[in-house]
C-alpha cells in the first residue's frame, strides 16, 4: 500500500488556490511598488530614499517601533502570566480588553491617546509637570505603538504558557529549585519562541502604523514625522513613484529584520533538536 504525504486531499487544487490568493493579496501589491518606482531611475530613487527628511522619518518609525516592541515583550509576558496563572475578579473582562486595539479604529485610538497625554490631559499633565513632554514627541509615538502592539505579544505567549506541562515545574521544585530558578530554567526557555513571534508582530505593526500615531506624533519634520505620513503626503501630491520608493525601503528593512528574527528562531529550535 502506497502512503502519501498529502494531508489535505486535492493538494494541487488547494495549492493553486493558495498561490492565487497570495498573488492577489501580497505579490501584486509588491509588484505595483516595483512598477511605480522602476521609472525613476537609480539616481532619482536613491535621492528620494536618502533625503534627510525621509531618513529622519525612517529613524523615528523604526526606533519608536523597536522601543514599543521591547516594552510589549516584557509587559506582554507579565500580562499573559497573570491571566493564565491567577484567578481574580474581572479576569474575563481584562482578557477581553487585550483585543481592544484590534477592534478600535486606529484614528479613534489616536485621538483618545492624544487627549490623554496632551499637556492638559489626564495623564499628560503629570508627564509635563515632571518636564517630560508626552504628546507630540517620540515618547507619545512609542505610547501609541505600545497600545496597538500589546495584543500580539500577550496572545502569542498565552496558549504556550497555558499548555506547559506542570510536572516539569513540580520536578524542578522537588530537586530544590527556587521559584525564580524554575522560571528561568524551565518555563522561560519554552516561552522564548512565542515571545519572539509576538515581538516581531508588534514591531512590524508599529513600523506601518499610521492612524493611531499621526495625531499624537505632532508630525514635525526632522523631529516627530513618521515614514507612513511621508508616504501619505507623497500620495496626496500624486507623486506615486516617490511614495513607492519610500515604501520599498521600509518593506525591505522590515523584511530583513523579520528574516533575522525568524532565522534566530530556526537556529535555536535546531540546537534544541526540534
Amino acid at each position: 500500500m502506497r502512503l502519501t504525504n498529502h494531508v489535505i486531499p486535492g493538494f494541487r487544487f488547494t495549492f493553486g488556490i493558495t498561490f492565487f490568493y497570495l498573488s492577489l493579496i501580497l505579490l501584486l501589491p509588491l509588484a505595483a511598488f516595483l512598477l511605480y518606482s522602476s521609472g525613476m531611475g537609480i539616481e532619482k530613487f536613491w535621492g528620494v530614499v536618502t533625503d534627510v527628511r525621509v531618513f529622519h522619518a525612517y529613524e523615528v518609525s523604526f526606533a519608536t517601533s523597536l522601543a514599543a516592541a521591547l516594552v510589549n515583550a516584557m509587559f506582554g509576558l507579565v500580562l499573559a502570566w497573570v491571566l493564565v496563572r491567577y484567578d481574580f475578579p474581572g479576569k474575563r473582562v481584562l482578557d477581553g480588553l487585550i483585543d481592544l486595539p484590534f477592534a478600535l479604529p486606529t484614528a479613534v485610538a489616536g485621538i483618545a491617546l492624544t487627549t490623554l497625554y496632551a499637556e492638559n490631559g489626564w495623564l499628560g499633565q503629570f508627564f509635563y509637570a515632571a518636564g517630560i513632554p508626552s504628546a507630540f514627541s517620540w515618547l507619545g509615538i512609542t505610547i501609541a505603538l505600545i497600545f496597538v502592539g500589546i495584543p500580539f505579544v500577550a496572545r502569542s505567549v498565552q496558549p504556550v504558557l497555558r499548555d506547559l506541562d506542570p510536572s516539569l515545574e513540580e520536578a524542578a521544585t522537588m530537586f530544590g529549585a527556587s521559584p525564580w530558578q524554575t522560571f528561568c530554567r524551565v518555563i522561560f526557555p519554552e516561552l522564548v519562541s512565542p515571545l519572539l513571534t509576538g515581538f516581531a508582530l508588534a514591531f512590524a505593526r508599529g513600523i506601518g502604523e499610521y492612524g493611531s500615531v499621526v495625531f499624537i506624533a505632532g508630525n514635525l519634520p526632522y523631529e516627530t514625522e513618521i515614514a507612513p505620513l511621508l508616504i501619505m503626503a507623497k500620495l496626496e501630491q500624486f507623486d506615486y513613484q516617490a511614495a513607492a520608493a519610500i515604501a520599498i525601503v521600509m518593506m525591505a528593512l522590515s523584511f530583513a529584520i523579520l528574516l533575522i528574527l525568524n532565522g534566530y528562531q530556526r537556529l535555536r529550535m535546531h540546537r534544541q533538536g526540534v
